[in-house]
């Protein structure tokens, strides 16, 4: 088992909070030891470093709010359901009702500005130390790996913020120096423009994965797949201020960054491929606190058990731990019906991101209805070593970016290049549909050739494959299709209420064998059922389906502002001169 964190840094820093005037006014740094003392040596700059990784994890962090609750809902799954709304806090945000004053803003928001506040103080002193440029050849490279996470670091905090609330304020320069810390509104082209120039420095500057020791930092791989990422949104669509959606005229530039990028990570397979086993992804590697040895799990964010991450414990199937009578865990994200039964029935890749079931005291599984079924890469019983306390807190690593996402992230810039896929763009996509059909590779159907018809292939297969990831709504907003995609899972979603084709064959009901150690089935998923089955307990399957389920799929959202979340009061408070944009 890895050591699952980074050592908390003794980092000096006046961290950047919006909670209240006085935060501007009263700079006291947060430990005892000064720059000078943290950037005299190797090891205290890797501390100092350490210490910005820190803010990607916790609840505000990777580890619940941006993971777990910010993603939701979308057309594959949604969030909290188990009490009404609106409550202002994280149900409301599921259901596109959030306001200014809701208790899961200011936080997060928060918590990217100290990584930011954090990273700045570190890019601006490493480059500066005397040992970056006359140190030993072992102090200059380590030096110089430092100084590339911290720019890929403050990349993926602004990224964060940008794509939930658009034009944000940025400073490149710790606060310390900053003449004026009320700080309007930045662009956010020019914030993209000045990170992608940062992480083509970076990828200078930072190894490959296996020229170093395996560990859950920043590599090669990592940076230029952010690179990607950043580039596709960049030349994607996003909310204005003109409150439509729109693109840059220039977006094609941005697409040939990330086709180039993912090109070169492809190049390196001795550094990063795919799995084999798209569940030992998930069960065999983050959900037992493992590195992928095939590095498809790029760019993670480490966690410590019992400290750091929800993953498992707010989503997934409940639980029981010896010596608890509680049902544990709050199965918090459900699947869509609808998105379960949009994968092909030989698609391995279903009955990994879906989980169907409820644990038992005993480890034996209890089917549940289909509207209360989960999602299910990140589960309680895949966890090794298995869970001993009703701590909510698992540990589980949040994968940011996997190989199969540069794959398709590939696919994708190169069809809009070239006006359709290239040969090469059809061998990424069916890598990726391969795998999931592991076993039935021959199945998986033809791939268009067109433009249009394989771009519909890939917004398809990315969701087959990032399913629960925290993908799914961020890339519709970018094509400018969630609003289409909300309308579309609830229309489906009402068809199969109403056992209307093309689910008029699905079975109402469900029968499971009880106490079996897996979930053991006695009728098709895909045909009628009877209405009892001798030694097999029924589960409303279809039956289930009421319209208040229906109701509750983005309840309240709205084209043209739901896309992006508006600036905590807070924020608004304390500092005059941002505004409060996008209808909010």
């Amino acid at each position: 088992m890895i050591y699952k964190r980074f050592g908390i840094s003794m980092l000096v820093a006046v961290t950047l909070l919006f909670t209240a005037c006085e935060k501007y006014l009263t700079l006291e740094p947060q430990s005892a030891f000064g720059e000078d003392y943290m950037f005299s040596s190797t090891i205290n700059a890797r501390s100092a470093v350490l210490g910005v990784y820190d803010q990607l994890a916790g609840d505000q962090g990777y580890g619940s709010r941006f993971s777990l609750i910010y993603p939701y809902d979308n057309d594959e799954m949604i969030g909290v359901t188990n009490a009404s709304a609106p409550d202002n806090s994280s149900r409301d945000m599921a259901r596109y009702n959030v306001q200014p004053t809701n208790a899961q803003l200011l936080a997060p928001f928060n918590q990217l500005y100290v990584g930011i506040e954090r990273a700045n103080i570190c890019i601006r002193n490493i480059p500066a130390m005397s040992l970056y440029k006359d140190g030993a050849e072992a102090d200059k490279k380590e030096l110089r790996r430092l100084y590339g996470e911290a720019l890929t670091l403050r990349a993926q905090f602004y990224f964060e913020l940008i794509r939930n609330w658009g034009d944000v304020p940025a400073s490149f320069i710790p606060s310390i120096d900053q003449p004026n810390l009320f700080l309007e509104k930045t662009d956010r082209d020019v914030i993209y423009d000045s990170l992608i120039a940062d992480l083509k420095r970076a990828e200078e500057l930072v190894p490959w994965r296996t020229e170093v020791s395996s560990d859950e930092r920043i590599t090669k791989g990592a940076v230029k797949a952010l690179r990607a990422r950043l580039a596709l949104f960049n030349g994607g669509y996003s909310l204005r201020k003109s409150g439509s959606m729109e693109r840059r005229t220039d977006y094609t530039e941005y697409y040939k960054i990330a086709r180039d990028e993912c090109y070169e990570i492809m190049q390196r397979r001795d550094q990063h491929t795919l799995n084999p086993s798209f569940q030992s992804v998930f069960k065999d590697a983050l959900d037992a606190y493992k590195i992928d040895k095939y590095g498809e799990v790029i760019f993670e964010v480490a966690m410590a058990r019992e400290v750091d991450s929800k993953l498992g414990y707010y989503d997934g199937p409940r639980f029981y731990v010896p010596g608890n009578t509680a049902l544990l865990g709050n199965g918090s994200i459900r699947v869509i019906p609808v998105y379960f039964y949009s994968f092909d029935s030989i698609d391995t890749r279903r009955d990994v991101t879906c989980a169907p079931y409820y644990n038992n005291a005993d480890n034996s599984k209890t089917l549940q209805t289909l509207v209360n079924m989960t999602s299910g890469k990140f589960r309680s019983d895949w966890i090794t070593p298995a869970l001993t306390s009703a701590i909510q807190a698992t540990g589980i690593n949040w994968p940011v970016i996997r190989f199969s996402d540069v794959l398709l992230m590939f696919a994708e810039a190169d069809n809009e290049l070239n006006n359709g896929p290239t040969a090469d763009a059809i061998m990424a996509y069916e890598e990726v549909r391969k795998r999931g059909f592991k076993g039935n590779e021959s199945k998986i159907g033809t791939t268009p050739g067109d433009k249009d018809s394989f771009f519909k292939a890939l917004v398809n297969e990315r969701s087959f494959e990032l399913g629960g990831e925290g993908v799914r709504k961020y890339d519709l907003i970018r094509w400018n299709l969630l609003a289409e995609k909300i309308t579309s899972v609830r229309s489906n979603y009402t068809k199969m209420m109403g056992r209307q084709a093309p689910y008029n064959n699905l079975p109402q009901y469900l029968f499971f064998l009880p106490g079996a150690q897996q979930l053991t089935l006695a009728n098709s998923l895909y045909k009628p059922s009877p209405t009892a089955i001798t030694g097999y307990t029924r589960v409303n399957w279809t039956r289930a389906i009421t319209e208040a389920w229906i109701t509750n799929v983005a309840q309240l959202y709205k084209p043209n502002r739901s896309e992006l979340l508006p600036i905590p009061q807070a924020v608004i408070d304390a500092n005059p001169k941002i505004t409060q944009d996008y209808g909010y």
